[in-house]
């Protein structure tokens, strides 16, 4: 009686285990097709405006080009597939805050309170960052390099880029500085993980300056400019980070006081 008992109850159990995670997967691809559709709703308007936002990526180059040059595309396809492509990789990032929503909404049920004070502001900061990296990439670091490798350009050669490679090149270069720009979410993430404290992050300040410089020969075009353009950032959100971080910590503290000191009222 007791073993058949025993067996009833593991057998219930598996069966619980199995209908959470049944769920939490119905739950995943339900969030996964929002996203889809989201992504898919923004960028059908975007479609029939593919050109004139290609025109508007490219003016950064198109500014410097000698007058008389022009882009021109290699493939048969380009014309037709290259708007259309960065449409959709700029539906993506219009949607990111949609994207970090349904990342939020299926994560929250697991965590604590104050694990969901602290998640909400983490992803809208990212998706923040990530955003004023690409910015950053666009306004001042394109018109640069831009100026800097037409300038370069030997005589005799006409600088003609063609559309698909351009695009791939400024997309990296969106990439690259949209994910430095997360440098402080990176350090108050590890703080708040307890993985380091601000006091050892501030004391590897000339290593984290050497790895920035890597990062930035690793991730953009070798030139000195935009390598510098990159490095540079990523240390003063470093320090940005290490601010917030200690911030993160004083809350903590007082947190755990607070809870320590209902903990012995109760008591």
């Amino acid at each position: 009686m007791i073993g058949d008992r025993l067996n009833t109850r593991s057998t219930r159990t598996q069966k619980d285990e199995q209908q959470g995670l049944v769920g939490h997967l119905l739950e995943l691809r339900t969030r996964l097709l929002r996203i889809v559709f989201s992504i898919l709703i923004i960028f059908l308007p975007l479609a029939f405006f593919a050109n004139d936002l290609y025109a508007l990526l490219a003016m950064p180059l198109l500014d410097h080009m000698p007058q008389g040059t022009s882009m021109i595309a290699t493939e048969v396809a380009s014309p037709f597939l290259t708007p259309f492509k960065f449409a959709l990789v700029l539906a993506v990032f219009i949607g990111m805050p949609v994207i970090l929503y349904h990342f939020w909404a299926f994560i929250a049920p697991g965590l604590y309170g104050h694990e969901r004070k602290m998640m909400l502001p983490l992803l809208v900061g990212s998706a923040g960052l990530f955003y004023a990296g690409v910015l950053f990439a666009y306004y001042v670091v394109f018109p640069l390099i831009f100026s800097f490798f037409l300038s370069v350009a030997p005589e005799g050669v006409a600088v003609m880029t063609d559309i698909s490679k351009y695009l791939d090149f400024v997309l990296k270069l969106f990439f690259a500085f949209g994910l430095a720009f997360e440098v402080p979410i990176v350090t108050i993430v590890l703080v708040w993980a307890g993985a380091t404290t601000p006091e050892q992050l501030s004391a590897k300040r000339p290593y984290v300056i050497v790895v920035a410089f890597v990062f930035g020969m690793l991730l953009t075009p070798p030139d000195m400019i935009s390598q510098t353009l990159l490095a540079l950032p990523m240390w003063l959100l470093f320090e940005v980070g290490l601010v917030l971080s200690r911030m993160v910590v004083k809350n903590q503290a007082q947190r755990e006081a607070a809870e320590q000191g209902e903990e012995s009222g109760e008591s």
